[in-house]
């Protein structure tokens, strides 16, 4: 199948490429828009407790919102409001509802501090736009108006809330998206120029990718969005441009290391790109095949974000595999390998006694020390796994502390009670629609006595429905919504509120913590979920690949312990205090799991075809590791290092995220695919490939030359052996 693609392709690669520009431009032009939404209740579905509150909320006290942004007004010097301070805030306040602002709904005033230092008021917003981009305009203009209104005054107004941080985020994203763009680039285009000392196949790649790929992809991900009616979110974009820069080049580089590799070997230019994509096309196929799986699976998510970030991560490496398989050799094969490499001189050279030789002859030697060894490493690291806690501070991950938002919240929390700014609701509602009866009171006093709850607000007169039949008490916590404090809390607080809500009515608990911890309870659903789903369907490609039962289980057990070690450093690193960002692991899991199987594929494959070629199980090692080495070492380091450009964006989520990834591929690269692998398959011996005999050497046909076994299982076409006579 791959020699076949590989022949069509290199022959025909004007086509390939008219082909590839047709088809870009039809799917651009006909995409639509992909909108954005960072509302953390968008994230769960409409089962969990805190949208049911949410519903009922939205029912029974349409006047009543949860604030989108809240305007904090203190005095320049520090001192305590006066009443000529408090009256130029009635007039700002009264100012900005006047102002009309698009998206704010109403402005009221707030609370006071008890110090006297501060005061605030609360916006209201469209709530079917929660966390879109055109409240975080809104926020924006909120801060221009506010200032404007407060000249001449003694008064220091900042604005903070959800839409404010949204507005904080999009700027911290913009650096980052910069960062992760120009960072991954000069790390391609270094690397790539050190290893084939050619500026042409170092900018190669950068151009398709980002000039084709890339957006190709995006207008697809925008397609099956509105098709799907999947959760639109725009702020993957960083990641999206790391990934595909990262996996593409990851597949450049399998495909060039092997056209190299035939041009060495005394191949025609054309026959050595068709008899490289035939050879490595396997490979990549099913590398890509298991990365989309794992990524696929996340359709299984509860959490709205994964769902949307699943598939479209899919979708850009599916694009990507076929730019690989197609575009890739078009290109290549257009231009003469002296050009293509220049100006280097030593590309049709074998080099000798390299280190990745010396190590396979270790291997050779000693595969159960190697095993031991690297295993022993990743144990080791993966200890760390078991200090490892969750944060759910999406916002104090992603915004750094200096911006205005951060700084409001900062100071809410210490002015005001930590959960002023974000206040738990309680609704009890009566089930059969009559209006209720029972102990309202009483039941307030009961949620007064949870342990984490700083104050219950609640008058019958004015917190009951027009219609009687729901009654809202406002509950403040002691802690900030998204500590483990706040979490814990509400807990406690829906357990107290089920228990002694009055006879014929139900007790919802809504607010940020209420979804946090929802978040929460769905995050561990997906680990439980996803997880083996995904492990379970990398398997099964392995299987097909390897046409072997044993083989798939030690490779995906390896995948697992390189995941752990991964978490467990990241943790001894950076999950101190706080903990990590609760989607952390699933990153992991994203990029570790599923990209990291590229490599044991990318290894095993090339270890099966030096045994098809008579060698025992040792040497096969050795040999493969002789070739496939430098691949994965170029591939696993330009990997990692474009995802370490995160780091440098001053976003603690992606730093942590770029940390993560980093050193979770390196993990892959270096010490699974490269030792631990091949060292347990040089050990397992024949018996990896039970009970197939994929390792077993094959009689090559008649004419074929040593290209039969990789040419796709079969005889070459006539017109191919012609071409290489020729040549």
């Amino acid at each position: 199948m791959f020699h076949r693609i590989g022949r069509t392709v290199v022959r025909h690669p004007v086509w390939t490429i008219v082909a590839w520009v047709i088809a870009a431009v039809a799917i651009v032009a006909t995409a639509p828009s992909l909108p954005s939404n960072s509302d953390e209740s968008s994230f769960l579905p409409s089962s969990y407790e805190s949208i049911k509150a949410m519903n009922v909320q939205e029912k029974a006290f349409p006047q009543a919102f949860t604030p989108a942004a809240i305007v904090l007004y203190q005095r320049t010097d520090g001192k305590p409001l006066t009443t000529a301070d408090k009256a130029d805030i009635t007039r700002i306040t009264t100012g900005l509802g006047d102002k009309k602002i698009d998206q704010v709904q109403k402005i009221v005033d707030g609370s006071e501090s008890k110090d006297h230092k501060y005061k605030t008021a609360l916006v209201q917003m469209d709530k079917k736009s929660a966390g879109q981009p055109k409240q975080a305009d809104a926020a924006k203009a909120l801060r221009d108006d506010s200032t404007a209104l407060a000249k001449g005054t003694a008064l220091k107004v900042q604005v903070g809330g959800q839409a404010a941080q949204g507005l904080d985020q999009q700027d911290a994203g913009k650096t980052s998206d910069a960062v992760a763009l120009f960072g991954s680039l000069l790390i391609i285009i270094v690397t790539l120029s050190i290893i084939f000392r050619s500026p042409l196949v170092a900018i190669m790649p950068l151009v398709l990718l980002v000039g084709v790929v890339f957006t190709v992809a995006n207008a697809l991900i925008a397609d099956a969005t509105k098709i799907f009616g999947l959760q639109a979110n725009s702020s993957i974009s960083a990641l999206l441009i790391v990934v595909v820069l990262g996996v593409g080049t990851d597949y450049f580089l399998f495909l060039m290391f092997r056209y190299r590799e035939r041009l060495r070997a005394g191949d025609e230019p054309k026959q050595a790109m068709i008899n490289a994509v035939a050879r490595v096309g396997e490979a990549i196929a099913s590398a890509a095949g298991a990365v989309i799986i794992a990524f696929c699976a996340l359709a299984l998510s509860t959490l709205g974000f994964l769902t949307q970030l699943g598939p479209a991560l899919a979708i850009l490496v599916a694009v990507t595999l076929l730019a690989g398989l197609t575009l890739f050799p078009a290109i290549c094969s257009l231009i003469p390998p002296r050009a293509l490499f220049w100006p280097g001189k030593k590309w049709r050279e074998e080099p000798r006694g390299t280190r990745y030789a010396a190590v396979g002859r270790l291997m050779a030697r000693k595969p159960a020390m190697v095993a031991v060894v690297s295993g022993a490493v990743m144990l080791v690291l993966a200890i760390g796994t078991f200090g490892y806690k969750a944060s759910y501070d999406l916002a104090s991950g992603s915004i750094p502390k200096t911006k205005e938002s951060m700084v409001v919240q900062d100071t809410l929390s210490t002015a005001y009670s930590a959960g002023a700014a974000a206040p738990t609701n309680v609704y009890v509602t009566s089930k059969d629609g009559k209006a209720l009866s029972g102990d309202l009171t009483g039941f307030a006093a009961k949620l007064r006595g949870v342990d984490g709850v700083a104050g219950v607000t609640f008058d019958q007169a004015k917190d009951v429905n027009k219609a009687g039949t729901t009654a809202n008490y406002t509950v403040t916590l002691k802690y900030e919504a998204a500590t483990d404090q706040a979490i814990a809390a509400v807990g406690d607080v829906r357990t107290v509120a089920h228990e002694n809500a009055p006879p014929g009515t139900e007790a919802l608990v809504g607010g940020t913590s209420s979804i946090y911890k929802d978040i929460n309870a769905a995050v561990n659903h997906d680990y439980r979920t996803v997880f083996p789903v995904a492990a379970v369907l990398i398997m099964v490609i392995l299987g097909l690949l390897l046409r072997s039962v044993v083989a798939p289980w030690y490779l995906i057990a390896s995948v697992g312990l390189g995941f752990g070690a991964t978490l467990g450093t990241t943790v001894w690193i950076f999950g101190r205090g706080d903990g990590l960002i609760f989607m952390l692991p699933i990153i992991m899991y994203l990029f570790v799991v599923a990209i990291g199987t590229d490599y044991n594929i990318l290894m095993i494959a090339r270890l099966r075809e030096e045994a098809q070629e008579g060698r025992e199980p040792r040497e096969a090692a050795s040999e493969a590791l002789k070739h496939a080495g430098p691949t994965i070492g170029a591939a696993g380091f330009i990997l990692a290092a474009t995802f370490a450009t995160l780091m440098l964006s001053g976003n603690d989520f992606l730093m942590e995220m770029g940390f993560t990834v980093a050193f979770g591929i390196v993990i892959a690269a270096f010490v699974m695919a490269m030792f631990f692998t091949p060292s347990l398959t040089a050990l397992i011996g024949h018996a990896a490939w039970w009970p197939g005999h994929a390792d077993r050497a094959q009689s090559l046909p008649s004419g074929t030359g040593q290209d039969g076994p990789g040419d796709g299982g079969g005889p070459r076409d006539p017109r191919d052996l012609e071409e290489s006579r020729r040549g």
